[in-house]
């Protein structure tokens, strides 16, 4: 028969769940504290800047080359852009002005999924008064507004 010291040292079973139960809080408080949904947010709106950079510096690009004249198809109420030359009701076409001379194809919103005659999720129009286009990306996160006037 083999005899247990009466001293021997080990965990009691309390000590090992209060161990799991304070490691399950902690790590409930850092996801907490990171919220990965609104960091996610963040990298999908600094893509949208860049993008709405993107499409109005080859607006820009386009008006220089052609003596200040904009694309014929923007107009002085915000619209939705369209992914490329095929028809799309009710949306500016840049494509055709724009790709692939300005730039290699027309940015897409990062929240959207678009296809052949579909918008590309950002908007544009050009102030009537004073000339300005502005370029916005309306599905923006986190209650950001995105949107860049030149």
């Amino acid at each position: 028969m083999i005899k247990i010291p009466p001293q021997l040292k080990g965990f009691t079973l309390l000590e090992i769940l209060l161990v799991v139960v304070a490691i399950g809080i902690l790590a409930g408080i850092v996801i907490i504290a990171i919220n990965p949904n609104k960091q996610l947010g963040d990298t999908r709106n600094a893509q949208r800047r860049i993008d709405v950079s993107i499409i109005l510096n080859a607006v820009y690009q386009f008006s220089l080359d052609n003596n200040g004249t904009l694309p014929l198809t923007i107009n002085n109420t915000a619209t939705e852009i369209c992914l490329d030359d095929e028809t799309c009701p009710s949306l500016i076409i840049l494509s055709t002005d724009l790709v692939p001379n300005y730039i290699l194809s027309m940015p897409v919103d990062p929240s959207i999924i678009a296809s052949v005659g579909e918008g590309v999720g950002y908007t544009i129009f050009k102030n009537s008064t004073t000339g300005r286009v502005t370029v916005s990306a309306p599905n923006a996160e986190n209650s950001a507004t995105i949107s860049i006037t030149r």
